[in-house]
């Protein structure tokens, strides 16, 4: 004898626990796509490149995923260049006491970092020193921070 199965039916239970779980895995894809996009300081920054910088700050972009300054550097030759500069998320930051005031546009300061793999003019910033006060300020950078 030959038994056909036809289509059967979920109870309420089984339905929520099913709606619920789908719900779960939405949830779970759409948070993780800004993970995704976020980047490893290897893939942009050349820690074989290292820079010490001074300059007036011009713009503060206090942002996520990561904060970025902009500084005007004077070139040997005299001439002035802008540069960016980027340091970790604001909360990262925040953690080390920064605040949106730590630095302030006009500010002179003294930056360390690693240049940009693609030669343009950014820079993982991983400490920063304000040249009015002495004061060294980690940058939270995704290199890791050292603050002598």
């Amino acid at each position: 004898m030959i038994r056909t199965v036809g289509p059967t039916l979920i109870n309420g239970g089984q339905m929520r626990r099913v709606t619920g779980c789908l719900i779960l895995l939405s949830c779970l894809i759409v948070s993780a796509a800004p993970l995704m996009a976020h980047h490893a300081f290897a893939t942009e920054f050349d820690a074989k490149k290292p820079v010490t910088m001074k300059g007036t700050v011009t713009k503060i972009d206090w942002t996520n995923p990561h904060v970025w300054f902009y500084l005007n550097v004077k070139t040997e030759s005299g001439a002035i260049e802008n540069w960016g500069f980027e340091m970790g998320g604001p909360n990262a930051l925040r953690n080390q006491g920064w605040t949106r005031d730590t630095m302030k546009i006009g500010d002179e300061v003294i930056v360390d970092g690693s240049l940009a793999k693609n030669g343009s003019k950014n820079v993982n910033a991983k400490s920063l020193t304000m040249a009015s006060t002495g004061k060294k300020l980690g940058a939270a950078s995704s290199q890791g921070n050292i603050v002598d």
